[in-house]
């Protein structure tokens, strides 16, 4: 048995092993989530994700991640997202595979109005805080979230939870305890709205600086 490094360590080795009564050379080379091996088959870690790209909404959420008074690390403005499913890693023929089955979605351009906050699994023991959407924009995109799910259902991708609408702003490692007060005055807090016209696979590399993200294909709305 091998034992592989943890994702996020670079790395290059050269690891022989036995297949029956051949040895085998394996080349491993690894950078973040991103693998190759000498059978040239890639390994990377993806996400199917709705961007948050309107400059006024970024704008918003960037005021109010200066404004709260705690210990946590914002969300880079170029990483805010919903995360319609988390598909982990896969290979380069799967991405390909799942990239056709995202293209047969339809879906029509739609208005997501963001307000009020929370923190899971809970505010007064916070991991992460979030923003969230109003009721309509929170249906519309949970009806896509089950569309990206229904299409690639067949080639074995099933959440491991329910969709809710979010986007992380913050992410919280050490315990911070209690923030239900700091957080009280955004409760209701009124962020701005996006007009939701697409929807990506992204690959997500992570480095000591955080998740580095790129598009793996684009899904545009067709009615």
């Amino acid at each position: 048995m091998v034992d592989f490094p943890a994702p996020g360590i670079p790395v290059k080795q050269t690891i022989s092993f036995v297949i029956g009564f051949r040895t085998k050379q394996l080349i491993y080379e690894a950078t973040g989530n991103y693998y190759k091996d000498s059978l040239k088959k890639v390994v990377m870690r993806v996400f199917v994700a709705i961007e948050i790209s309107n400059y006024e909404l970024i704008n918003s959420i960037a005021n109010f991640q200066s404004e709260i008074k705690i210990q946590a690390k914002p969300v880079k403005p170029q990483n805010l997202h919903f995360t319609l499913q988390f598909l982990g890693e896969i290979t380069e023929e799967i991405s390909q595979k799942i990239k056709q089955a995202l293209q047969t979605i339809e879906f029509k351009t739609f208005q997501v109005n963001f307000k009020g906050i929370g923190a899971f699994p809970k505010i007064k023991s916070p991991r992460v805080i979030w923003i969230g959407t109003d009721e309509s924009g929170s249906n519309l995109l949970t009806s896509l979230a089950k569309k990206v799910e229904n299409a690639i259902s067949p080639l074995g991708f099933i959440p491991a939870k329910p969709f809710k609408s979010h986007i992380t702003t913050f992410r919280i490692k050490n315990k911070i305890g209690d923030i239900s007060k700091e957080l009280e005055k955004f409760k209701t807090h009124e962020f701005g709205s996006q007009e939701i016209s697409n929807f990506k696979l992204k690959q997500s590399v992570l480095t000591p600086q955080g998740p580095l993200y790129s598009d793996l294909g684009v899904i545009k709305a067709k009615l």
